[in-house]
């Protein structure tokens, strides 16, 4: 069977920018602090990352001093944060039963409950989230940066659940860096990025929803967001060396 997305590898720029994402990421798990103590510096980029993504949906990012989080977008993306572990599993054989129960845990304060989990009634949405599912669950051989980009990319240009859309999109695009070996350890903060560049952000995945040129553009975006989210999990593991 042909690879549908075999294509990308050959836009312009793609495979340079593809390999020196895979060099900063493989760089960030050969950290000593990473070797045995990666379970909390993982932790630490869970928490930066759910806080960057909720900020994006225009939640807070910041968690109140008593701990008590009472913002719905930032509370549903520490909710995915903590269920990724479980959620794995279920994304790589059965990907629209992740993205719902993505769904349910980000959009649970902001969404009626029964709409949670259910993408909207359009035929083009159901159609391009089956494709997308057969591509999750083994359809492609693609490198991970591309995999994550275009997972990432789609779920934002549908917007499949019209809340938390965002938040849906950037979870998915964690669980396909974890997925596919790309970051297996979840070491990785992209999301830091797109929120320091949330022009960007917005421009490049607009972009990729339009096609053509677009494609290329998001492509070399997404790969730059892992370098950057490589640079991000290495200030947390130095920070997690002892003094």
């Amino acid at each position: 069977m042909t690879d549908p997305l075999a294509p990308l590898l050959d836009l312009p720029g793609v495979d340079e920018a593809v390999a020196a994402a895979r060099e900063a990421v493989d760089a960030v798990h050969g950290h000593p602090a990473n070797r045995r103590g990666w379970p909390a510096t993982a932790a630490e980029a869970s928490v930066r990352a759910s806080r960057a993504s909720a900020a994006l949906d225009g939640g807070a990012a910041d968690i109140p001093a008593t701990g008590e989080v009472t913002d719905p977008h930032l509370a549903g993306a520490l909710r995915i944060g903590e269920s990724i572990g479980p959620i794995l599993a279920v994304w790589q054989r059965a990907p629209m039963q992740a993205l719902a129960r993505l769904h349910v845990l980000a959009a649970a304060d902001l969404a009626d409950d029964e709409s949670l989990g259910r993408p909207r009634q359009a035929r083009w949405i159901s159609k391009r989230l089956d494709i997308l599912a057969e591509i999750v669950a083994g359809g492609t051989s693609v490198p991970g940066p591309v995999l994550t980009a275009v997972v990432h990319g789609e779920l934002l240009a549908l917007s499949p659940f019209g809340t938390a859309d965002g938040v849906v999109a950037r979870a998915a695009a964690r669980l396909t860096m974890i997925a596919t070996g790309l970051d297996p350890k979840g070491l990785i903060v992209p999301e830091v990025f797109y929120l320091r560049r949330s022009d960007r952000y917005r421009e490049a995945a607009a972009a990729f929803a339009s096609g053509g040129d677009g494609l290329t553009e998001w492509l070399l975006f997404s790969c730059e967001a892992i370098e950057a989210g490589a640079r991000e999990a290495t200030s947390i593991a130095e920070a997690a060396l002892p003094a």
